[in-house]
């Protein structure tokens, strides 16, 4: 199984583990780290995410991939929140997070760069609104390759 198809039966792992619950999946990453292979997924709910929802997603999920064995050779499991820098994944993580100071960065070049920090005014259409030092932007989805929310002090 590759790296990609392994991200992809996780994250549909994970799902059905969270479904009936608060609980969102926002990322699996499977990364190659000096320590070895790790997989990681991060969750994150309304009000945020505990010790005690990683510990019960880490069991039930292990389990999963005990069973089913996908990974060949060691590798280290961690389930945890994504931070104060989460990243924006999904269609509706940009509408929920409006409002918010983000940074974006793409593929390719948008009104001339590839790089914007400011305020989430939305999706609309397929495309992020970001305001940049009064400028608004209006960044095509599929052209986004990280975005995350900044850390505002």
């Amino acid at each position: 199984m590759n790296k990609n198809m392994l991200v992809a039966q996780v994250a549909e792992w994970v799902e059905s583990i969270v479904k009936d619950s608060e609980i969102e999946l926002v990322d699996v990453e499977y990364v190659k780290e000096p320590h070895g292979w790790v997989l990681r997924v991060f969750l994150d709910k309304p009000g945020g995410i505990d010790l005690q929802d990683c510990q019960s997603v880490s069991e039930v999920l292990s389990d999963i991939l005990d069973q089913e064995d996908p990974i060949p050779g060691p590798y280290s499991l961690e389930v945890s929140s994504p931070g104060l820098e989460r990243p924006l994944k999904k269609e509706s993580d940009y509408k929920r997070f409006a409002g918010r100071l983000v940074n974006i960065r793409t593929y390719s070049a948008v009104d001339g760069r590839k790089s914007f920090q400011g305020t989430l005014l939305g999706l609309s259409e397929g495309q992020v609104q970001v305001e940049v030092d009064g400028t608004v932007y209006a960044i095509p989805l599929d052209l986004i390759s990280k975005a995350r929310l900044a850390v505002e002090f």
